[in-house]
């Protein structure tokens, strides 16, 4: 978990407050004892995991691909090439939504604003060192190199972030 105090209670703050506003319809799926805390949400989100990424075209379509996200610091990041349609979008509409769906028993989902992260500046060297701890092991020492080619990283800045755990317990038989 690289999340400070301060970045769970920020965290807390952003999920207290999207439930406060959600709709009827919502609240009825997502109710209190299913919500995660910002702590439970750090803890589950350790390491990479899918995020679908959606960004906005020009004429405002929706446009949904995968993504690895990386929770850090109490937010989604994410990483592309510079060139991909995808930051391209991002360039010019930094609106996005993001879900995590691992199965029907997790989902976390934010929309928000995606703001660049400077994997190379002093700002960024804690996040390059995480995404170093987490895809070195994966595929070698060599993937620093590939770090190095040119990606591009992002992270969401919540507006709003909804999250929902059941149990096996909770299912109905």
């Amino acid at each position: 978990m690289h999340e400070t105090p301060d970045d769970l209670a920020a965290l807390q703050d952003v999920l207290d407050r999207s439930y406060a506003t959600a709709g009827r319809h919502l609240r009825s799926i997502i109710t209190p004892e299913r919500r995660l805390t910002a702590e439970q949400v750090a803890d589950r989100l350790t390491g990479m995991c899918l995020l679908a990424l959606a960004t906005v075209t020009a004429d405002g379509r929706p446009i949904v691909g995968p993504v690895d996200g990386i929770f850090f610091r109490g937010a989604f990041h994410f990483g592309s090439a510079p060139d991909s349609v995808r930051f391209r979008h991002i360039g010019k509409r930094p609106q996005v939504s993001a879900t995590h769906l691992p199965g029907e028993e997790l989902a976390v989902t934010v929309h928000g604003r995606a703001v660049s992260v400077d994997i190379h500046s002093d700002a960024g060297a804690r996040f390059r060192q995480t995404l170093l701890d987490i895809y070195v092991p994966r595929y070698g020492p060599q993937w620093e190199n590939f770090l190095d080619s040119g990606p591009v990283y992002a992270r969401i800045d919540a507006d709003r972030m909804f999250t929902f755990r059941e149990s096996p317990a909770q299912r109905a038989p």
